[in-house]
């Protein structure tokens, strides 16, 4: 499965926030993930919700990492592009403008307001992957999937066993895959059980987009 999951060092992808979703039926289980952020190669903050899904008795992840797995991607807009954005530099916000976030429209935040939410700016003006890291903060239910659009490409039958907002991703850049993880371990057996109890948070979350500082710099 490491081969499939999300990086969230990805060399092109400056992370602001993460979640993920467990789902299963008595014969098949699903993990959704989403990771909301931006790209300067895409220009426009998204949100890309995968979907990874395979049948009950065939493990969630091995040593192969490719076993009856399939993997599906959505790409959502939650904040569309506008005057928000300073034309002469498209990664640089723009000193005025209209933003809007799921349809309603959010004042730009001041220069201390980023402060306030723990995001030291890097220049004198907001970058775009810092507003994105500030509404993440403000607004992270609104910049994440709605739960159709989790929903998407998962099957009527199955039922929603658990939902975390934090946990220890493997460093997938690093050659860490999901199983060497007591975290992904244990969300193995929940997958295969439905017992949501049997997870424990047995390692440190590192989720947050501080912890993944290589992330954007391609």
């Amino acid at each position: 499965m490491g081969y499939v999951l999300p990086m969230l060092d990805h060399g092109y992808l400056y992370l602001a926030a993460t979640r993920m979703s467990l789902f299963r039926s008595e014969q098949h289980w699903a993990v959704v993930f989403e990771v909301f952020g931006f790209s300067p190669r895409v220009g426009v903050p998204d949100l890309s919700v995968t979907t990874i899904d395979g049948e009950i008795d065939a493990p969630a992840w091995s040593a192969d990492d490719r076993h009856g797995r399939h993997r599906k991607v959505q790409t959502f807009r939650p904040v569309p592009d506008g005057d928000w954005i300073d034309v002469e530099d498209p990664e640089t916000v723009a000193a005025e403008g209209r933003l809007v976030v799921r349809g309603r429209e959010i004042p730009l935040p001041e220069q201390g307001a980023y402060a306030a939410a723990g995001i030291d700016l890097l220049e004198a003006r907001p970058l775009v992957f810092e507003l994105c890291r500030y509404l993440s903060a403000m607004h992270r239910e609104e910049v994440l999937a709605t739960g159709a659009e989790r929903r998407g490409n998962i099957a009527a039958d199955m039922a929603q066993v658990m939902v975390l907002d934090d946990w220890h991703h493997p460093d997938l850049a690093g050659g860490e895959l999901p199983g060497d993880t007591e975290t992904f371990r244990q969300l193995a057996e929940v997958l295969a059980t439905g017992d949501a109890s049997i997870y424990t948070a047995p390692e440190t979350g590192n989720t947050h987009w501080r912890n993944w500082p290589e992330g954007g710099r391609l």
